[in-house]
């Protein structure tokens, strides 16, 4: 059992960066893929950004490409995504999620087996 505790949300204005973290404890972190998803109100749960086990390759929504950054850092157990430029359509709970086998369809939340608890990310004037 991955347990995953996500933290860094808050309000930020349009233009500005936030870091969001995800502690990761119970499994054998190197062995897990990492993502990030988010879900603004009335919407469906969205694919942010995916990192692989080793660090080697991470894979981006079009809509936070050049803006957002995922890394991981294995000696904390922790995936960090770093969110720069951040627009009012960024606004969303943000979520950490785990998958532990390999899937082409990364972007799809079903494929992950473990999630945080969300953490709450407005961007406003």
């Amino acid at each position: 059992q991955v347990e995953l505790v996500e933290s860094g949300g808050g309000l930020v204005q349009p233009g500005g960066s936030l870091r969001l973290s995800c502690a990761a404890a119970g499994g054998t972190f190197s062995s897990l893929r990492m993502g990030w998803f988010r879900q603004a109100p009335g919407k469906e749960r969205e694919f942010v950004t995916l990192i692989n086990r080793s660090g080697s390759t991470t894979y981006y929504a079009d809509s936070v490409k050049g803006r957002f950054t995922i890394s991981r850092d294995s000696a904390k157990n922790t995936v960090v995504l770093q969110m720069n430029s951040l627009k009012p359509e960024d606004t969303a709970v943000y979520y950490c999620a785990a998958a532990t086998t390999y899937s082409a369809a990364y972007y799809r939340p079903g494929e992950y087996e473990y999630w945080g608890q969300g953490t709450q990310v407005t961007v406003s004037v």
